[in-house]
């Protein structure tokens, strides 16, 4: 129990940590509202999800809107010092979004009986809730998402002007605005639901573990783990930014956390600046891919679906540690090529003295993933991890103060009992446990700053939910458009006429659609918009439906490491002090082994964990998954040397060509084609090998970190 104690003092104490988010939210009076509503934001989510609160949906959905509108406008304009006047307008936008929320709640039941015959008043309040959204939009994601979704608006409006097949019946205006603002196809579709239920709580729970220390839990496992190997900046980045994404979830959030540190190790250990700022954007992009989180998507995914979250989880698990496996053996070749080492030892931390200060910060997270696992709704399981993590840390503060070690561990046994009597007792015992720490802490040493890191991870994580949730809400107007008017079918027709001729050609056309639409918009409704599209076409095509939608999701993650947009690339450039396209370029050079995963899961289904495709039915299940990964596993490793040169040694021209055309036949799955890249991927290595075997390492003379 000690070490309990002992972690959570150097989290405290950690100056980092106790950074106040008022600064964020600015220092003015301005800026203190605006971190109580974030703030209170946060605590009405935690009441809807702890059923505290109990709204109708449709209430619900509006009332999460209505705060996201309260927040956007104002904090943007605060953030970016706007004039006074447009500071007003922007409280003004805000009071409107607000108005549409209360007009949902106040007519609520007279929404439901006149629905399909709205009123004036109705049209008018439909029309200012679609124009709130879309300016929120713009202001927080720039105006590719907006134009994107304004074009799906004025399908609606005007398609029927269009050629055939684009054309269609015709809607008037105010039946369009009614299934736009009203009911749960449009904006409060699923994504906003799930934004405003299993999202939020996610974000919020990595909020508090991150304020909690687990950031430095990471970076010092990682350290401790692969510092000391060749390469081992790069390694870290890819270790800490995979563990990172088991609890954030966002890639960006993850390059501007863990990047402010691997990014500069990378340097100093004589990575070149961009190909350290591409080596973190692929390892936070792959965060996203990593459950149990997967930026959000998976939940989106599971109720778009109609599937368990676990069922989501285990077609995702065998592609993300692949392609963390992809991107670590990128940085080794590259290491190698560079004759770059590793720090001593000596000057690293202990992974396992990490571990034992701060392995109560796991907790919360091992049962998050039992009771996904179980079967337990990401709603109840998100609640229990949020709840297990505020106990943890307010609890720790407490235990500080106790005058005997005997006096603590009786201390934590019985916080752990009254934590586990939530599935008998529900939320009502752990409301009544967090409110008496809360009292205690206002006394204890220590136990006010503790409550000031709570509540600064309530407003931190209602501002990280702020593009999700606005982002939901604006691509609802996508699927509103597809729902009324059948538009995704004349794609899919598309795409499925491809498809008897080629599944390749109709995957690339998917895979390019992805990554193009990915370019201006977020990954969440990126999937959300290729999916609906897509994921039909290819499911009569005879791909899995589950993989499809993992294809999809993939190559929208993808997209943000793709010129010239690659957002992640960009955010990682301040950092890394070089240009955003240039780390765009090493990204993709490091991420270049990750493209061909998605493909030979379509082929071969067995790779995420899904029955059906001709080798399961030819050598049965088990020995397929086996022989997938272990295909998998050598085609990322001829990719990998042939983008970077290097294996035991340089390579030539024509040792980096035979790499390449060995791992795209084993990518292709026809027949044959794995005898064939089996039988060149020996002649590469044999060669390689041969033409390398007097080849020295590296001197320890020309090791270049600093």
């Amino acid at each position: 129990m000690t070490n309990i104690q002992q972690g959570q003092a150097e989290s405290l104490a950690a100056p980092e940590l106790l950074e106040t988010t008022h600064g964020e939210f600015g220092a003015d009076r301005i800026g203190r509202v605006l971190f109580w509503i974030a703030v209170a934001f946060s605590l009405y989510q935690i009441a809807t999800a702890a059923h505290i609160l109990n709204l109708p949906s449709q209430v619900q959905r509006a009332f999460h809107v209505g705060f996201l509108m309260l927040l956007v406008f104002p904090l943007v304009a605060q953030a970016r010092d706007k004039a006074p006047a447009l500071k007003a307008l922007a409280w003004a936008m805000a009071a409107a979004g607000v108005a549409v929320a209360l007009y949902q709640y106040v007519e609520y039941k007279p929404l439901l009986l006149r629905a399909g015959d709205p009123l004036p008043l109705d049209i008018v309040f439909g029309v200012v809730a679609l124009f709130t959204v879309f300016a929120a939009a713009y202001v927080l994601m720039g105006p590719a998402l907006p134009i994107i979704s304004g074009a799906f608006l004025a399908y609606c409006l005007l398609g029927q002007y269009l050629p055939a097949p684009l054309n269609h019946r015709g809607y008037d205006f105010a039946q369009v605005i009614d299934h736009m603002a009203y009911g749960t196809e449009g904006i409060y579709g699923i994504p906003v639901y799930v934004s405003a239920t299993y999202i939020f709580l996610f974000i919020l729970f990595g909020s508090f573990l991150e304020r909690a220390g687990m950031i430095r839990l990471f970076t010092d496992v990682s350290l401790g783990l692969v510092g000391h190997a060749r390469g081992g900046a790069a390694k870290v980045s890819v270790i800490s930014s995979g563990l990172m994404g088991t609890i954030s979830g966002s890639g960006v959030a993850n390059v501007v956390t863990t990047g402010q540190f691997t990014i500069p190790l990378m340097k100093r250990f004589g990575y070149r600046a961009a190909f350290a700022g591409g080596v973190e954007s692929t390892a936070s992009m792959g965060g996203q891919i990593m459950p149990p989180v997967m930026g959000a998507v998976a939940f989106i995914m599971a109720e778009t679906l109609g599937i368990e979250y676990y069922e989501v989880v285990k077609a995702a698990i065998i592609p993300a540690v692949l392609y963390f496996a992809s991107a670590f053996w990128m940085v080794h070749l590259e290491a190698g090529k560079h004759g770059l080492y590793g720090l001593p030892r000596s000057e690293l931390p202990s992974a396992r003295a990490a571990l034992r200060k701060g392995w109560y910060l796991i907790l919360p997270l091992a049962v998050l993933v039992y009771l996904l696992f179980s079967g337990y709704t990401p709603l109840f399981a998100g609640t229990i991890g949020l709840s297990l993590t505020v106990l943890l840390i307010l609890g720790g503060s407490v235990a500080l103060g106790l005058p005997s070690q005997i006096l603590r561990i009786i201390f934590w046994i019985g916080l752990g009992l009254v934590a586990a009597s939530f599935f008998r007792f529900g939320i009502n015992a752990i409301l009544a446990a967090a409110g008496l720490l809360i009292l205690a802490n206002i006394f204890v040493d220590g136990g006010r700053k503790t409550l000031a890191l709570c509540r600064d991870s309530l407003a931190e994580g209602a501002k990280t939910a702020l593009p999700v949730g606005v982002a939901c809400a604006v691509v609802g107007i996508i699927i509103g458009t597809m729902t009324l008017t059948g538009v995704a079918n004349t794609f899919g027709q598309f795409i499925v006429s491809v498809g008897q001729t080629s599944l390749f050609l109709s995957l690339v056309l998917t895979m390019i659609t992805c990554i193009v639409l990915g370019m201006g918009i977020p990954t969440i409704p990126n999937y959300i918009i290729t999916s609906t599209i897509a994921g039909p076409a290819l499911l009569t095509l005879g791909v899995p439906l589950i993989v499809s939608h993992m294809f999809v999701f993939y190559f929208g993650i993808l997209a943000d490491l793709t010129p010239p947009v690659a957002l992640a690339c960009f955010a990682a450039g301040p950092i890394a002090k070089e240009s955003g396209l240039k780390i765009s370029m090493e990204a993709i050079k490091v991420a270049a082994a990750g493209f061909v995963i998605p493909f030979m899961a379509v082929y071969t289904p067995a790779l995420m964990l899904q029955e059906g495709g001709p080798l399961a039915e030819s050598i049965g299940y088990y020995p397929a998954v086996a022989y997938i990964v272990f295909k998998t596993l050598v085609a990322i490793a001829l990719w990998g040397a042939a983008v970077i040169g290097f294996l035991r040694a340089r390579m030539t021209l024509w040792e980096r060509l035979l790499a390449a055309v060995a791992a795209f036949t084993l990518v292709a799955a026809l027949p044959a084609t794995d005898e064939i890249g089996f039988a060149l991927a020996a002649l590469f290595l044999g060669l390689h090998w041969y033409r390398s075997r007097g080849a020295t390492p590296t001197p320890a003379a020309e090791r270049t970190f600093k």
